[in-house]
Parts: structure tokens; sequence; C-alpha cells
């Protein structure tokens, strides 16, 4: 059933906030995250648009696959500073570790992330959509044989497959489609969802921007974890948390196990 447009958007204080996630989290019968950049930045990983994000830095141009394609020797080594030395510096932090909990407790069925940096992966998270793909691993240009993204191959730039291809990170650039296994399980996790947490999304970027958007369309509850308001917020949130995910995830889950005073 489509959720009413016209539902309450009075979302009281935080701690209010809280139990309501706690016990919608407890109660849901499919449980499904959404993250984007917000969580990361916890991290320490930049995000791509905004202040301070990389885009103020480096030429957006240089994630287009065909000008990619064109320049691999002047690209590689902006991807490897910035996706493997930079990136590969971050470590998980507390919300990473929560959903990574959530998941081998059997709480959080499905994570659909827009990000790329591996922190899910690493905090331990296993049943994960990388709707944009990922930074761990390469692809090759030509024959699509792929990689791990070790040290021995980034040794020399830029990497190249055995049949002499060019090698690219595992991610979508602009100009490519999103993989179509993505687009398939997050179908399939938006039509089982009855319960999604959506966690630092601006709620801007398509078409992963639209898997919240028809979650709440099937009448899904959705509980946001921002900083700030997003595109989502008053449009289908129904449990606003402002605050960063870092702080709030481990706060909710003492409030799902009564650990809080």
């Amino acid at each position: 059933m489509a959720k009413n447009n016209q539902h309450s958007r009075s979302y009281g204080d935080l701690e209010q906030q809280i139990e309501r996630a706690a016990g919608a989290i407890r109660n849901a019968r499919y449980l499904t995250a959404f993250t984007g950049a917000g969580i990361s930045t916890e991290s320490g990983v930049p995000p791509f648009r905004g202040p301070g994000g990389l885009w103020e830095r480096y030429d957006p141009a240089m994630l287009e696959l065909s000008y990619f394609l064109r320049n691999p020797s002047r690209i590689w080594p902006i991807l490897r500073e910035i996706f493997y030395s930079h990136f590969g510096a971050a470590e998980p932090n507390p919300a990473h570790r929560v959903l990574a909990k959530w998941e081998a407790e059997g709480t959080l069925k499905v994570l659909v992330t827009q990000n790329i940096d591996d922190l899910h992966f690493r905090a331990g998270s296993r049943n994960v959509v990388e709707y944009h793909g990922n930074s761990r691993r390469l692809r090759c240009t030509r024959c699509g044989a792929g990689f791990d993204a070790d040290e021995e191959r980034l040794s020399q730039l830029p990497p190249r497959c055995s049949c002499g291809g060019i090698l690219k990170p595992d991610f979508i650039f602009f100009g490519e489609m999103i993989p179509e296994e993505a687009v398939e399980r997050s179908s399939e996790a938006v039509e089982r969802t009855d319960v999604m947490l959506v966690i630092g999304s601006t709620g801007e970027v398509y078409p992963a921007a639209g898997i919240p958007m028809q979650a709440a369309a099937r009448g899904a509850t959705i509980i946001e974890v921002n900083p700030s308001e997003s595109s989502f917020t008053a449009q289908i949130t129904d449990i606003f948390i402002q605050m960063e995910a870092g702080t709030a995830l481990p706060l909710i889950d003492e409030e799902m196990n009564g650990d809080r005073a």
C-alpha cells in the first residue's frame, strides 16, 4: 500500500526517536539498510559532492569512462591516491560495526550501499548490495576479468590484465550502467522490506535514491539517520534521528537490548 503523503512529520525529541527506531527495528519482519556517503565521512572518507568534497580538488572528468580509456596513464595515479592510499587508511566506524552486528544476529536482512569505499565489507557485513561497485576489485576493460586491487597489482600504473587490457576499479564510472545484479537484488529487497533504515544519504543521486522512495511507496517504515535533513526527510521519512550515524546506531542498539539507563 502506498504511503499517505500527509502522514505526520512531528518527529519529537531525539530520545523519543531513538526509542521509536529501536521498536520498529526490533519488530521488523524484513529490515533493509540503505547507506550513502555520510556514514563514511565519519571515518574520514570525503564525499564526492559538497563542501570538502573530492570534486573541489579533482576534475570529475577523470571518472568518465571514455576519458579514462583515453588517458589511463594520467588518471591511474590520481585513482590510486584517492581510492587506495586515502580510502585505504580509513577504518569502519561504530555505525558500520553495528550494521554488521545486526546482520550477524539476523536482524538486518540486506544492506544496499551507494559507497565504494569497502568499509561495510571490512566491518564484517556480507549481505551487501554494492550499488555502485567497490574499490577492492579491479576489472579488465577488454576481457572483463576480475582481480583483487592489491599492492602487486597496483605497483605498475596503469595496471594491465594478462590479455593486455587496462584494468579499472570495479566501481561505476560516469557513462557506465548500474550492474544488473545490483538492480535486481535491490528490487528484490524493496519488495520484501517493511522497515528501511536510511543512513547518510542526501537522496540526490539517482537511480540509487529511488530505492528508499520505492520502499516508502510500498508502505515500508522509513527511519532516517542524518546530521541534517535530506531530500528524503519531508517526503518519506517516518522517524528522523538528526545525529551522526556513528553516535545514533550504537544508541539504537543499546535501546533494542535494554542497555540504556
